[in-house]
């Protein structure tokens, strides 16, 4: 796998809700298991982007300084060891494409 993959607005991303986007007043619509579409609205840093999420229903949601998995990052765990979301990371297409560009170069 390359080091980095260099985020860019307009990129798409999978998105991994947290608990508190799918309680509340308008909550996100997720299916178990599955990560939400999301595109790259803003970039602060290789590890820090703006997002525009769609949930299963197609509503949009913003969510801001998202943290973006690079290389061998892994998301947090909670006390009982289950993973905890709001984070997004790389498609494995895009992670096979920078890997091929990364071998060829």
């Amino acid at each position: 796998m390359p080091k980095l993959i260099k985020p860019t607005v307009g990129r798409k991303v999978w998105y991994r809700p947290s608990t508190t986007d799918t309680t509340g007043p308008k909550p996100m619509i997720v299916s178990t298991g599955q990560p939400l579409d999301a595109t790259v609205i803003a970039v602060w840093g290789d590890r820090c982007v703006n997002l525009l999420v769609v949930d299963i229903v197609g509503n949009h949601f913003p969510v801001l300084s998202c943290t973006l998995l690079q290389d061998d990052d892994v998301p947090g765990v909670d006390a009982d060891g289950k993973t905890v979301g709001r984070y997004a990371e790389w498609m494995p297409y895009q992670v096979a494409q920078a890997t091929k560009e990364c071998a060829a170069s």
